[in-house]
């Protein structure tokens, strides 16, 4: 009988440690930015400080809502989207 296995969720992210991708990078970034300039306890506590905050930005969200929230609010040049009009103009013509 157990000669398949299913898997109960096929949506699933993929997982290092207990973290995705996207809040890996995000706790890993200033972990290793505080490793190079030889403050590790700073470092680590920027990076839960950025990962909790990631969580409660993102809230259940998708990757795509965070950069969408970027995209909105953040400077036009911060991407560097030439394609894209400025995310002030609300009315295009034509």
């Amino acid at each position: 009988m157990d000669r398949f296995s299913i898997p109960r969720h096929l949506d699933d992210p993929e997982l290092i440690g207990f973290w995705t991708l996207d809040e890996f990078l995000v706790m890993f970034i200033p972990f290793v930015w505080g490793v190079l300039t030889q403050h590790v306890v700073i470092g680590l506590i920027c990076a839960v400080g950025t990962w909790f905050g990631y969580r409660k930005a993102r809230a259940g969200r998708s990757m795509a809502w965070i950069l969408h929230a970027g995209y909105w609010h953040l400077p036009g040049s911060f991407f560097g989207l030439r394609v894209c009009p400025p995310s002030h103009l609300r009315v295009m013509a034509g």
